[in-house]
Order: structure tokens, then C-alpha cells, then sequence
């Protein structure tokens, strides 16, 4: 421990316990339904007809006794002004999530989603329906692999960070209570019956593992352990660095782009009070996307009573371009999980060692044509740059 980690002491039991209170909350994960792939039967039963019922499990604290933790934690003690501020923010995020949480399925839920995630601005807006406009359609890819198979493929992958860092982990579950792909607190969650197309088994590895994991694990090699949850409002910048990784390993194609287009039209429709039917139809009739591809979108949009969150993938990856052609480093973004606005603070705890260097290199960022790819970024490009036509699918 160096000297300025040794007066930061009392700024790492703060750090510390905000990081616990946030695994407690486990937001991800009760924010996911844990009946999807029963709903979905139910659904495609009743012809599309009838909405379906998303259940969520049971909260497992009291979002009263999370509250009284989390303000009786003594802040104003920090008197560090950089960490003071991001200390703030992160309580007052994390105080947002119990609100959120304890409002799941009512209409107030909602409105505790745009806190955290934000609403969709015009310009996004126009760029998905851009997108989505001049992409055309494709047809379902007809090769696709099972949960097991995709549960070995990820291995693999962590085996070939293992090659470089001996002792980075392998830490993944084949799990019958999630409904979709993701990474909690570091951990690769595989839905047990879920299929996965076969074209993107490695671009999602990049997403998940290359990007998800990696931070993870490079944050919990930093003494702030808050770059292992998140800095304040991170998970833009988190996304859109692993839709980033998709892009330069030449995975990001027309159907990936539609759908993250399709994503931020669902929320927009949300937004203007239409409920699953409405949303479902509108994907399916109005852009062409297909029946399971559309129910997923909108079961992700309308969960809990409103998220919003999926909006911040394309937003994510339009500030990440904006960033390269700025011309700013994509390397601090590896010290842990943080957001764009917090580079000047994280370079500044890098120059006072207090962090250190990224621990792992991500693999993304070697694979072949990965560099020319990142260059062509970085002379300047949107969101709509992303599509290279159907030759890409």
C-alpha cells in the first residue's frame, strides 16, 4: 500500500461499504423475470393476444433498513474534494435504485427508471429510426446453438484470458431463472434455455466476458472497490464499450444494429404511454422485426413497469464515438467500470497512484482487423457508419 493509499484509509471504508449496499440491492438481477420462458409459451398461445404476466422475485432487504446504512455513512468526513463528490452521487444513485426496486410494477417505476437511465433525446431518437429505415430487414438466421453449447464456448474464452493472467477466473452459471444473457457483479449468467445464434457466439463472448468481466475483474484489482459496481451512471459508457468490442471484431451486424435501434423506438414508444401490445405490434408491423426478436425487446422495455435502460446502448456507443473522434484514449475505461465523465478523475488517481493500470487487456482489442477498424473511428463516424451492409450478416 502506498502513502496516499494509506490516507485515503477512511475514504476506503466509505468506498467499501457503498460497494456492499449495492450488492445487496442486486439491481440486475431483480430486475429480471424469472418466468420468461413460460410467459413466452403463454403468449405465442394466445396468437400474440394477450400481454403477458413478468414475474419478478421477491426482494431479498428492506428498503428502509438500506436507506438508514446508507445515510448514516459519513461522507462529509472524505475530505478529499474529487471522491467527496463522486461519493455523493454514487449514494444518491444507489438511493435511486432502492426507490426503483421497492417500486417494481407500479406506474411510479417508471418514472424511477428515466433517474437512473435518462430519457430519449430527439437526435437518438431520429438515429434509430434511421437505422432501422436503411437496414433492410433479415430473415431469422436459421444456425443457432444450445445454452451448453454456448456455456463451453465461454469457457474457452476465459481459458484464453487465463493464458495471459493465470489466476483470472472463471465465473459463470447455466442458470433456469434468468431470461436473458448477463453479467452480475462479474459473473456470466447463461439462461438455460436459451439458443443463441451461431454468427454471434463471439461477439457476444467480447461483449460479455471481453468487456463485462474484464472491467469487472480489473476493477477488483483497485483499491476503490466501487470500479467493480460502477461509478455513478456508468452503465452507458459500459454498454457502449461492449458494443464497441462487437463493432471492431466484426460482429456488430444489420440484425444487431436493428435491434439496438428497435431497443431505443420501444422505449421512445413507452416514453409515449403504449403498453406491451402496442409496442410488440409497432416492432413487428411498423419495422419489420421478427415475432421473438420483437418479444424480447419489448418484454425488456415494459419489465417492472417501465425501464428505460435499454436506450443507453445506442446512446452509449454514439458518445464512445464521439469520444474517438475527439480524440480521446479508451484506456482509462479498462481501469474498472466508470463513465466517460469520469476520465479527469480516474487519470488524475492514476498519476497518484493511487489506481493502478489496467490489470487484463481486453482481447477485443487485438483480434485481426480489430486496430483498422478503431482508426477508421477515430477520423470521425456516427452510429449509422456502424452498418457495412448486408455483406457483414
Amino acid at each position: 500500500m502506498t502513502s496516499t493509499t494509506e490516507q485515503l484509509a477512511p475514504v476506503l471504508e466509505v468506498d467499501a461499504r457503498l460497494t456492499e449496499i449495492e450488492r445487496e440491492l442486486d439491481l440486475l438481477l431483480n430486475l429480471t423475470p424469472v418466468n420468461a420462458a413460460e410467459a413466452w409459451t403463454d403468449f405465442e398461445r394466445s396468437d400474440f393476444g394477450t400481454a403477458p404476466t413478468l414475474r419478478l422475485r421477491p426482494l431479498e432487504f428492506d428498503p428502509d433498513l438500506v436507506r438508514r446504512d446508507l445515510y448514516n455513512l459519513e461522507i462529509e468526513t472524505v475530505e478529499d474534494p474529487a471522491l467527496h463528490t463522486l461519493f455523493r452521487a454514487k449514494r444518491d444513485e444507489i438511493a435511486r435504485q432502492v426507490t426503483a426496486l421497492e417500486d417494481r410494477d407500479t406506474s411510479r417505476f417508471l418514472y424511477g427508471s428515466l433517474q437512473l437511465y435518462g430519457g430519449v433525446a430527439p437526435s437518438l431518437a431520429r438515429a434509430a429510426e434511421d437505422l432501422l429505415e436503411m437496414i433492410p430487414p433479415l430473415a431469422p438466421s436459421p444456425q443457432s446453438v444450445t445454452a451448453g453449447a454456448f456455456a463451453d464456448a465461454a469457457k474457452a474464452e476465459f481459458a484464453r484470458y487465463r493464458e495471459v493472467h493465470a489466476d483470472f477466473p472463471t465465473a459463470m452459471d447455466v442458470r433456469d431463472d434468468v431470461g436473458e444473457l448477463m453479467v452480475s457483479f462479474g459473473r456470466l449468467l447463461i439462461p438455460e434455455s436459451a439458443t443463441f445464434r451461431s454468427d454471434r457466439v463471439e461477439p457476444l463472448l467480447h461483449h460479455e466476458i471481453g468487456t463485462h468481466v474484464v472491467t469487472y475483474q480489473n476493477g477488483a484489482k483497485q483499491p476503490l472497490q466501487l470500479l467493480t459496481i460502477g461509478l455513478p451512471g456508468y452503465d452507458e459508457t459500459q454498454e457502449g464499450l461492449a458494443v464497441l468490442a462487437e463493432y471492431l471484431t466484426g460482429g456488430l451486424d444489420p440484425r444487431r444494429l436493428r435491434v439496438l435501434a428497435g431497443r431505443v423506438v420501444a422505449v421512445g414508444r413507452l416514453l409515449e404511454g403504449a403498453g406491451f401490445l402496442d409496442i410488440f405490434e409497432s416492432l413487428r408491423t411498423d419495422h419489420s422485426i421478427p415475432t421473438r426478436t420483437a418479444w424480447n425487446i419489448t418484454t425488456r422495455v415494459v419489465v417492472g413497469g417501465g425501464n428505460v435502460k435499454d436506450a443507453i446502448y445506442l446512446r452509449g456507443i454514439s458518445r464512445i464515438l464521439e469520444t474517438l473522434a475527439e480524440g480521446g484514449s479508451l484506456e482509462p475505461l479498462f481501469v474498472g467500470k466508470l463513465a466517460l465523465d469520469h476520465i479527469p478523475l480516474v487519470q488524475e488517481l492514476l498519476e497518484r497512484e493511487v489506481l493502478s493500470p489496467a490489470w487484463v487487456r481486453p482481447r477485443w482489442l487485438d483480434v485481426p482487423g480489430a486496430q483498422e477498424r478503431l482508426e477508421r473511428l477515430r477520423a470521425g463516424a456516427s452510429v449509422i457508419d456502424l452498418y457495412e451492409g448486408e455483406k457483414a450478416a
